[in-house]
C-alpha cells in the first residue's frame, strides 16, 4: 500500500517584494503567518504501519523554522525575492536530502492564498 502523509509547521515573518511592480503593496514592508505543508509519499512499512514518522518531518523543519521565524525573510539567504513561489522551492532544497519521499510542499502566506511545488 502506498500513501502520502502531511505535517504542517507555522511562523511569522516580515518581507518586501522588491521585483513586484512599481506602486504594488507588497513592494512595501509587511508580515505573514505563514504556513507550511510538507508531504512525503511512499510504501506503507506493514511492521509499523507508517510511510514515515512525523518527528522526522519536524527535526528537518526545527532548524529551517529558527532561522525564519519573526525575522525578515529578504535577509535569508536563497530568500531576496521571498514570493510564496520561491519559498516553497527554498524549502523544497533544504528538505530534499533529509525527507525521502518527499512530493510537494505548500506554502501559505494567508488562509486563501497559497502556493503548491511539487519539485518540478
Amino acid at each position: 500500500m502506498r500513501a502520502r502523509l502531511t505535517k504542517d509547521f507555522t511562523f511569522e515573518a516580515a518581507q518586501i517584494l522588491p521585483k513586484a511592480y512599481e506602486g504594488h503593496k507588497c513592494r512595501r514592508l509587511h508580515g505573514h503567518s505563514f504556513k507550511v505543508e510538507v508531504s512525503v509519499e511512499g510504501d506503507v512499512n506493514s511492521e509499523t504501519g507508517w510511510v514515515y514518522d512525523h518527528a522526522e518531518i519536524s527535526e528537518a523543519m526545527r532548524p529551517l523554522l529558527e532561522l525564519l521565524d519573526h525575522e525578515y525573510l529578504n535577509d535569508i539567504e536563497g530568500l531576496d525575492n521571498p514570493t510564496i513561489e520561491n519559498m516553497a522551492q527554498w524549502f523544497w532544497q533544504k528538505l530534499e536530502r533529509q525527507c525521502p519521499g518527499l512530493c510537494e510542499i505548500v506554502v501559505h502566506e494567508t488562509p486563501t492564498a497559497r502556493c503548491t511545488y511539487r519539485g518540478e
